[in-house]
């Protein structure tokens, strides 16, 4: 009646039943071991219960019916999907949105449809321009750029329905490729330029893609942006008048904005630029022209030139804006001539004197161009020939398109007022004050009067000196036109055969004939349009953004040597022609080169610097300044022939502080000038010396030499041509050659005087000189012969000895201590004070104040005894540079 076991029917069933209560049949069904549903997801068997009436064999008891039991498994979310590929890639074309560009799929081994499935994909990089959906398509979401990037690497998630992602992530490679882009190719964004390299190839091997579009013309402008630099180009920073006597024009311009100095002060007070040529005016400043720099009454003729950079007007309401003025000083308020801008325009306004005709007269000129407020700089020259006015702007002609007549004006003695900058009302106001103030730069503003200059000049005066150039004109071929603006910054090209504009652009150069060109960036630009057959324009191409890169020239370094010392008697100062000054100056520029070793055993070794010497270039100014009490006019004076100037760009000033040469010439050619310039003292009474300072610059001061000092004295003496008959007679001129001084040496006579003794004294010191000197030149004869030659070699301390004012004085009371010193001995002492420049010569004060008694001199130079051998007086000719 119990029931004792439940058994299963069926091949390794992982299940057992176990009984719970015998009495009540009640029993438990389990499993024997772990169930995978992965392994097998459900089970089907069959089940009876047995009784406990078994025998000892267990044959005996009885068995229930059989029950059919179906078991299923429950799924558990245990894995995670997996990528069936490690890496996926794909290409796609630049420029295109794509709806898929490739699928990633993910498998899951669980055995649930809700553990198996993938429900959802994610791109796990951030910032990339892709998508993904759920079944895994991946699609861009903008338009990619081969030139922004050629390759994206993104990270690809899984997950499934339960929400479980997949452990490792997969790489999905996409590659861009570009499309054919229409452009120029192969060029470079920097092109470097050293000075003094002449034309360089801006793009050497650039050609255009055109995609294989049905091309029919190409237009292209080459654009060099310098407007930056100085005046709008690397123009030579000369001053306006050295430009001018270089350019070949007229003389007698008036610079009315010249640099500040003592003499030209009314510019002191307005803005400059960096360059101190270039004036800045913020509506702020106005300079008045001191009365006497421009004639009051221009002629019928004139000319008035200037360099402007202005931009539009500022305010609503726009005013004039004066650049040039002539207003009476007061009472009244008349404009007799003036230049202005008003709304972009350039007006001249010119108003004549009344005379016996009243009649109508030109007397406004109105021009208006756009480069007037195109805030770039613009060479201007307005040429009168009354009463026609021409303008002419960066060398091209330009006609008034307005002429305003005009009454003339009645003739009074108001004093008139020209002013730059600004306009003066003298009158009409409670109090004279400027008006019409001028926004913008000027430079180089000149006025002259009774001349016109020609096409020739003018073109010259705003040439630049760097710009664009072709090489090989010839070789351009036929079918391209190209033009040129007057000042070479743009050049622009035409042409229908692609590959002839591809080696025309190919010959485009960069050009700077300067010596020192001013370093920096010159950006370049080039547009192009492409024309197709039956279309305007078809094919858009960039443009090219590129910028030739000046480097800094080699500086020179200016040196200026010669004679800076020497003696004349009082006779040759107070003679007509004077004493020349600078008699053998030179001038030399040299410039330091790096040069590399060749050698490899001197790699490691520094650069060795290189000096080349003369470096030939111009120069702009040279001074000669008086040190100490200016000049006396009533007794002294610097003079120069000016015949002297002429067939050179030089001109020359002078005044009691000196002597000023000027203009852009050669060094040789200021050297020329230089050495014909002459001190004149027609009074020499209370004069013993005068000291001069020679200073050089090159490029408007940019370059300046060093300053060299020349002292001149001069030999007052009643018994002068006595001294120079015995000099003369002493000294023979064969062994007087020239003479180069080791330091501590005699290198010049600084001061000479023949005291006023008893005859007796003077034979005595003649006979001893004379003594002295003979036996010199027999040491001369004898044991130097050969050390003359090698004397001549350098020039820097060189000393020129003019045997008139050579007076040479010994005390007869000098005692020689070692008479017996051999000979051997004494030279051997001569070479050690030359090299330890040491004074031998002493004396004690007995010795002393016998000098003082007999007024005896000891030639001397600065603060250094003149060497008097104690042990013998000796001559060494290596010492006398005649």
């Amino acid at each position: 009646g119990e029931i004792c076991a439940f058994k299963i029917h069926g091949q390794e069933m992982p299940f057992e039943a176990v009984v719970l209560n015998k009495t009540s049949g009640e029993g438990r069904l389990r499993a024997k071991s772990p169930i995978d549903c992965e392994l097998q997801k459900e089970y089907t068997f069959i089940i009876q219960a047995y009784d406990c009436g078994s025998g000892p064999a267990g044959t005996n008891w009885k068995k229930s019916h059989k029950a059919v039991v179906h078991i299923q498994v429950k799924d558990v979310n245990e894995f995670s999907p997996t990528f069936k590929e490690s890496v996926y890639r794909a290409t796609v074309t630049e420029g295109k949105v794509y709806d898929s560009i490739l699928q990633v799929e993910a498998v899951d081994e669980d055995c649930s449809p809700q553990y198996s499935q993938i429900c959802n994909y994610e791109i796990v990089t951030t910032d990339v321009p892709f998508a993904i959906d759920r079944n895994g398509n991946i699609r861009n979401t903008e338009k990619l750029s081969y030139d922004k990037q050629h390759q994206y690497e993104i990270m690809v998630t899984a997950y499934d329905c339960g929400q479980k992602h997949a452990t490792e992530d997969v790489l999905v490679q996409v590659n861009v490729k570009p499309v054919c882009k229409p452009g120029w190719q192969d060029w470079n964004k920097r092109i470097e330029y050293k000075p003094g390299s002449g034309s360089i190839p801006l793009f050497p091997s650039i050609h255009l893609e055109t995609c294989d579009g049905p091309v029919s013309s190409i237009h292209t402008t080459i654009e060099l942006q310098t407007n930056y630099i100085g005046k709008g180009c690397d123009r030579e920073t000369y001053s306006e008048k050295s430009l001018q006597k270089l350019c070949g024009a007229s003389s007698g311009a008036i610079d009315l904005l010249p640099s500040p100095s003592a003499t030209t002060n009314w510019t002191a007070g307005l803005l400059m630029d960096n360059n101190d040529m270039i004036f800045k005016f913020d509506g702020k400043q106005g300079a008045k022209i001191p009365d006497g720099i421009v004639p009051k009454n221009l002629t019928d003729q004139f000319i008035i030139t200037l360099w402007m950079k202005h931009g539009p007007s500022p305010g609503l309401r726009a005013e004039k804006e004066t650049i040039l003025c002539n207003s009476d000083k007061t009472e009244m308020n008349r404009h007799h001539y003036a230049l202005y801008v008003h709304n972009c325009r350039l007006v001249f306004l010119l108003r004549k004197d009344f005379d016996q005709a009243d009649t109508f007269r030109p007397a406004e000129f109105h021009w208006k161009l756009d480069q007037i407020c195109d805030k770039e700089w613009h060479y201007y020259v307005v040429n009168v020939e009354f009463p026609i006015v021409t303008l002419y702007m960066d060398g091209t002609t330009y006609e008034p398109y307005l002429v305003t007549n005009d009454w003339p004006i009645h003739p009074s003695h108001i004093a008139m007022q020209l002013t730059v900058g600004a306009c003066w009302q003298g009158g009409e106001v409670a109090k004279p004050r400027f008006a019409q103030y001028f926004h913008g730069s000027l430079a180089s503003l000149t006025i002259r009067p009774g001349k016109i200059e020609s096409q020739k000049v003018i073109s010259c005066l705003q040439a630049c000196k760097e710009g664009l150039d072709i090489n090989s004109l010839e070789s351009l071929g036929q079918g391209i036109k190209y033009h040129f603006n007057p000042s070479q910054s743009v050049l622009v090209m035409e042409g229908d055969d692609i590959e002839n504009i591809n080696q025309a652009l190919r010959k485009v150069s960069y050009i700077n004939s300067r010596q020192f060109p001013t370093a920096g960036v010159r950006r370049l630009k080039v547009s192009s349009k492409v024309q197709c057959f039956g279309e305007d324009v078809c094919i858009s191409i960039p443009d090219i953004d590129a910028y030739v890169m000046v480097f800094q020239a080699n500086e020179p370094k200016i040196t200026i040597s010669g004679m800076d010392h020497f003696a004349r008697p009082a006779a040759q100062f107070e003679s007509q022609r004077g004493v020349v000054l600078l008699p053998d100056i030179r001038i030399v520029s040299t410039v330091t080169k790096t040069e590399h070793p060749m050698d490899l055993r001197e790699h490691d070794r520094a650069n060795k610097p290189v000096v080349l010497e003369e470096m030939l270039h111009n120069l702009d100014f040279c001074d000669i300044l008086v040190i100490g009490a200016e000049l006396d006019p009533e007794q002294e004076c610097l003079e120069l022939d000016h015949v002297e100037l002429q067939g050179k760009h030089l001109d020359a000033t002078n005044s009691t502080a000196g002597y000023s040469i000027y203009g852009v010439d050669s060094m040789h050619n200021y050297e020329q000038v230089l050495r014909q310039i002459r001190y004149r003292n027609w009074d020499t009474s209370a004069t013993f010396d005068r000291k001069f300072r020679v200073k050089c610059s090159e490029l408007n001061g940019r370059y300046t030499s060093n300053e060299f000092n020349l002292e001149v004295n001069i030999l007052h003496s009643s018994n002068s041509n006595f001294m120079e008959h015995v000099n003369h007679m002493i000294v023979q001129p064969q062994f007087l050659q020239s003479v180069q001084h080791p330091e501590g040496s005699i290198s010049a006579i600084h001061n000479s005087v023949v005291p006023s003794v008893a005859t007796i004294v003077i034979i005595i010191c003649v006979s001893i000189l004379i003594f002295i000197i003979t036996l010199g030149v027999y040491r001369i004869r004898t044991a130097h012969q050969h050390s003359s030659a090698d004397s001549e070699g350098s020039k820097e301390n060189e000393m020129d000895w003019d045997d008139s004012a050579l007076t040479i004085t010994v005390n007869p009371m000098e005692k020689y201590e070692k008479p017996h010193q051999t000979e051997e001995e004494s030279e051997e002492e001569d070479l050690e004070d030359e090299e330890e420049d040491t004074t031998s010569a002493e004396s004690d004060e007995s010795e002393e104040e016998e000098e003082e008694e007999e007024e005896e001199v000891i030639v001397q130079k600065g603060d250094k005894q003149n060497t008097i051998r104690q042990e013998q007086l000796e001559w060494d000719d290596s010492t006398l540079p005649y």
